[in-house]
């Protein structure tokens, strides 16, 4: 069996993405709005149901084995589709942990199922596209919905009222159950065997495999701190004017939109650890460089703002497709599901670490998160070049 629908798949998660951009940034405030449960109750409340979900890889990735990795992507979406419905009927706390754990254990069966689906999809096609290039427009499409979605949400809340934020939970829900349909009626790809040989048990051996997920976990902290950081950091360390962040995102985003798949094909030639390497040599002269910016000098901090923005978004690029790709081929093929899944790990490890990472060291200066993060980055860059000995060839090419 050949595999076909690829460009269903990517309209579908450019859908599914757009339904994440339109709800994501909101989901406090949209309970806040629309029920009478303090502001702070909710927080516990969603951090309760994301903790719920901390199991689902190791479930996930086991049932993708067996049961084929589609089936839980479509039944993810669904549930998302689902939960945001139900949204709209929520009026106390139960009905907000609910509905929000259902959502969330939605997203997380959809990140642990959908890259083992797409590498599936790419050992059966026709077509010569690599799963760096796959990857790449996963990411691409990613982008681009969130940013579709985010635009959206600016309009909800300038309106500000109950009705445009229902009729956003009312936008999203579609997305995910129209991506859902369409991946369920047009994509298919070949069934792999499943092998025991390689689960969990069999996991525990493979320390190149462990030890680059472990590692992914700093490559994972260190993408999401731009977004987390810089609003605060511009704001309050560099006393900078506040649309000066919001623009820096905007154009981040865009440029990863545009860059990322060019940026993949420049690097195909190259080794995966080597191209890892570099993220992490970039990365660590984007921290290095906010560490040496100093308040009420915007003269010359916003030019070197924007300069370092650029290295973090030239490593962004490629970081995910690449990382993604060589975590697949570290994967035996027989229990793919239950490794990728595993992998994911990493950035779930990295969302939970890194606002106290950053607010801790923040404290103490505004240039310390930056400063430690750097270094991290250049011992992580050590790291990959000390763990290409021990991968095999053919895993980084």
């Amino acid at each position: 069996m050949r595999s076909r629908g690829g460009a269903v798949l990517l309209v579908a998660l450019v859908v599914d993405s757009v339904g994440n951009g339109l709800f994501q940034p909101l989901s406090v405030l949209f309970f806040a709005k629309l029920t009478t449960v303090p502001l702070a109750l909710i927080g516990v409340l969603l951090s309760a149901a994301n903790a719920l979900t901390l199991p689902v890889p190791l479930i996930a990735g086991r049932l993708a084995d067996r049961m084929g990795p589609w089936v839980l992507v479509v039944a993810a979406q669904g549930a998302q589709g689902i939960g945001f419905l139900l949204f709209t009927r929520v009026t106390g706390p139960a009905g907000i942990f609910l509905t929000a754990a259902l959502v969330a254990v939605g997203v997380r069966f959809f990140w642990s199922s959908v890259f083992t689906a797409v590498a599936d999809f790419v050992d059966g096609s026709e077509k010569p596209r690599s799963k760096d290039s796959w990857f790449a427009w996963m990411n691409v499409t990613r982008t681009a919905g969130l940013a579709i979605g985010g635009l959206i949400t600016g309009v909800v809340v300038t309106i500000g009222t109950p009705a445009a934020y229902r009729a956003l939970a009312y936008g999203s829900a579609p997305c995910f159950l129209c991506a859902g349909v369409a991946i369920a009626a047009r994509v298919r790809a070949p069934r792999r065997a499943e092998s025991d040989a390689g689960g969990y048990r069999g996991m525990l051996r493979a320390r190149p495999f462990l030890a680059f997920t472990g590692l992914n976990a700093v490559f994972a902290l260190t993408s999401m701190m731009l977004a987390l950081g810089l609003p605060v950091f511009v704001t309050v360390g560099l006393h900078g004017p506040p649309w000066l962040a919001p623009a820096m995102l905007v154009g981040n985003t865009v440029l990863l939109t545009v860059l990322t798949a060019p940026a993949v094909r420049l690097v195909s030639p190259l080794r995966r650890t080597r191209v890892l390497m570099a993220s992490a040599v970039l990365w660590a002269a984007w921290c290095l460089a906010f560490a040496l910016l100093v308040p009420g000098q915007l003269g010359w901090v916003v030019p070197v703002l924007l300069g370092a923005t650029f290295l973090f978004t030239a490593a962004e690029a490629v970081h995910g497709p690449v990382s993604q790709s060589l975590a697949t081929e570290l994967s035996p093929p027989g229990a793919r599901g239950r490794y990728l899944a595993v992998f994911q790990y990493s950035f779930t490890v990295a969302s939970l670490v890194a606002p106290a990472f950053f607010t801790t060291l923040f404290e103490v200066g505004y240039w310390l998160p930056w400063l430690v993060l750097g270094v991290v980055n250049v011992f992580a860059a050590l790291a990959v070049r000390w763990l290409e000995r021990v991968i095999p060839v053919a895993a980084t090419t």
